[in-house]
């Protein structure tokens, strides 16, 4: 980092199923009101605005046209990345490291439940000529590459199934969570086959939710905040989008968005500089996937560290104590909000019953979802 930045406030909606009581403007304005309240600022007090907004996900095209209204940026500079949260969050830290702004805050939501047909979204998204006119679901793409992770990884089903308990169980205790529930391991091995060996509890549950960040200069955030959390490396990386061309057993998407945020806070040693992490888990194997990748682990690690409880809240590398994807729900371009929320509500120590002890450095990743090879992930530090 050029410019110390931190962020010095968060809002958010929290993550439900289903929200037919708000429009997606007033998850919008509701998290943004708070965010504006935690850092104790008027809008007009706000230099710029970055939206994240990819359209299908709200229900409505060209959906970020009413960002400015709900955010309180009507005729200020605010611009629409159609990506994940974690790449708006990196956009605001270039547009910082610019000197042309002393403080920006970032915004993204999700609406799922406006789509009646969420599958037919998501296959829009694979290649027109190869892979779409094979009219299958884009789910079939999660199996496979779980078929050749836990092939080439040597890694237990059951681990995969494992992580669906612990994330579960860990959203009962996070209130924003919407989809905490008491699994037992047989429960979730013994359920319906999408696309071997990828089951339906494999897959994370969809939710609505918007989430506001407020990021701000060094000299800005220490006299604005008493508890600033500070944004040491963000990165973003795209691996190729072809599906006959990725390497279909790592992540390395996040393999190199990582290293690249890792050295940007000057972290040589993940394992061990990394309290805790909030990463990707829309399909359950991701999770050990990109654990793999982001080099918390080593290669073939993750799925023996999982069952021996070491990524619980109590053991010594939790990941997702706030539930991830499968707690929470998926929430599209939202993901990385949700999971950047999370972590700077641990470092503040205000997870409440999902508190962990003594935590000083935490990692947020997200994935953009099937079918992209795309994944973003930044460090924060109390």
């Amino acid at each position: 980092m050029t410019r110390g930045i931190a962020v010095i406030g968060v809002g958010t909606t929290g993550f439900r199923a289903t929200t037919p009581d708000l429009s997606y403007r007033d998850l919008t304005y509701e998290a943004a009101k708070k965010a504006y309240l935690d850092a104790g600022l008027e809008p007009k007090e706000i230099g710029a605005w970055v939206a994240t907004s990819e359209d299908f996900v709200e229900g409505y095209s060209i959906a970020d046209e009413y960002s400015p209204d709900q955010l309180g940026a009507v005729l200020r500079p605010i611009y629409t990345v159609p990506g994940d949260f974690l790449q708006s969050l990196g956009s605001a830290v270039m547009m910082l490291n610019s000197y042309l702004y002393d403080i920006v805050a970032v915004q993204g939501l999700s609406k799922a439940s406006n789509m009646t047909t969420k599958s037919y979204l998501m296959d829009f998204a694979l290649d027109p000529v190869y892979n779409r006119p094979l009219n299958q679901h884009s789910d079939y793409l999660a199996g496979m590459e779980m078929n050749r992770f836990l092939f080439e990884s040597n890694t237990a089903r059951e681990a995969c199934a494992k992580v669906v308990v612990k994330n579960r169980r860990n959203a009962m205790f996070n209130p924003l969570a919407g989809h905490g529930c008491d699994l037992t391991l047989d429960y979730v091995l013994a359920s319906a086959t999408v696309a071997y060996p990828l089951t339906e509890m494999d897959i994370a549950q969809y939710s609505d939710g918007a989430v506001v960040m407020v990021l701000a200069a060094k000299d800005t955030a220490m006299s604005l905040s008493k508890r600033p959390i500070w944004l040491r490396g963000i990165s973003w990386c795209s691996d190729t989008p072809s599906l006959e061309n990725r390497d279909w057993g790592r992540a390395y998407y996040a393999q190199l968005a990582g290293d690249m945020a890792y050295k940007m806070a000057g972290i040589r040693s993940p394992r061990t500089d990394i309290d805790f992490a909030e990463i990707n888990d829309e399909f359950s194997y991701k999770e050990l996937q990109h654990l793999e990748a982001l080099r918390l682990c080593n290669p073939g690690e993750a799925g023996v560290l999982t069952m021996d409880g070491v990524t619980e809240i109590d053991g010594s590398l939790p990941v997702n104590p706030a539930g991830g994807c499968l707690g929470a729900g998926n929430l599209y371009e939202c993901n990385g909000g949700r999971a950047a929320l999370e972590v700077v509500i641990q470092l503040r120590g205000e997870a409440g019953r999902n508190q962990l002890k003594d935590v000083s450095t935490g990692l947020a990743m997200s994935w953009r979802g099937l079918p992209t090879t795309t994944g973003a992930v930044a460090v924060f530090s109390n």
